[in-house]
């Protein structure tokens, strides 16, 4: 299976605390009409940290519906526990998705035994391609590149990294211990450019949920070898991507949708809240000034 380009973290839209499917179905219709590589619903921009099992194995049913083939479709279902992962998996690949994405167990602080154990008895339960998740920020845990390159040969199912240190000397490092037709994926949209620049194949994103088009763009022109011309749409983003962090992913980004009239309300689950009042100026200028609003 071949990853290439951006693929968007999906935000999922509420309405009266349950999922809002026809907002979801639209919204997954214009990312597609934008050009978008490939969508990744339940992650972790779309908080799938509060959804039911039920609801998520329901919003990949309605992604992959909605996306009827034209793109790929990476369904969250990662989890701490190897028992939950293995029942969110199942149900990703019952609902037809392409390939599930893994994080990396957090909290529990697995040794790198645990982990090739972890993603192993994931794979032996449910077989459907894989994007392993290292994300540290989230996990309290970084996957170097030598123990994913163990994993990567104890799981053939595991076909990608979701690469998300920031660290361009570890990203280098992953191509370098898995080797070039490993696919390495960027999940920090300050860094893609230098990521693909290292080898990388694209970006799970949380801005191209409000730019699909610029990302899948930039992420074009770089593999077209245009690097002047991606470079100026990374600038034109870095400004968009600095405020999709002024809080906690993904309160910027889904605050950003209800500006934009994508989606009809920000709402949020619980421990997640609203943008703070004194945030929402700033990160109006900043959809101005990018021509989102």
């Amino acid at each position: 299976m071949i990853l290439r380009g951006a693929f968007t973290a999906l935000s999922t839209p509420f309405r009266d605390g349950a999922v809002d499917e026809a907002t979801y179905r639209d919204f997954i219709e214009w990312q597609i009409d934008q050009g978008i590589d490939g969508l990744v619903p339940c992650g972790t921009t779309g908080e799938a940290a509060t959804l039911s099992h039920e609801e998520q194995g329901r919003i990949i049913r309605i992604c992959v519906d909605q996306v009827r083939r034209r793109v790929p479709v990476i369904a969250g279902a990662g989890s701490n526990s190897t028992r939950e992962a293995i029942e969110l998996t199942r149900l990703a690949k019952e609902a037809g998705a392409d390939a599930t994405l893994q994080i990396t167990p957090y909290y529990n602080k697995p040794t790198p035994e645990g982990l090739i154990a972890h993603f192993k008895a994931i794979a032996a339960e449910v077989s459907i391609p894989m994007v392993i998740y290292n994300v540290p920020g989230r996990t309290g845990l970084n996957l170097l590149p030598p123990d994913l390159k163990r994993i990567v040969d104890a799981v053939p199912q595991a076909i990608a990294v979701k690469e998300a240190t920031g660290n361009m000397c570890q990203a280098a490092e992953v191509i370098e211990c898995c080797g070039k037709s490993f696919q390495l994926l960027s999940g920090d949209d300050f860094t893609v450019l230098p990521l693909l620049a290292v080898g990388g194949q694209g970006v799970i994103s949380v801005v191209s949920n409000i730019m699909p088009k610029t990302m899948s763009d930039m992420c074009r022109l770089f593999m077209e070898k245009d690097h002047d011309g991606a470079l100026n749409l990374s600038l034109k983003m870095a400004p968009v991507n600095r405020a999709m962090f002024v809080e906690t992913n993904p309160i910027p980004v889904k605050t950003s949708l209800k500006l934009m009239g994508i989606f009809p309300t920000a709402e949020f689950r619980l421990p997640i809240v609203p943008l703070r009042d004194e945030n929402l100026p700033r990160l109006e200028a900043v959809l101005k000034d990018a021509g989102l609003i």
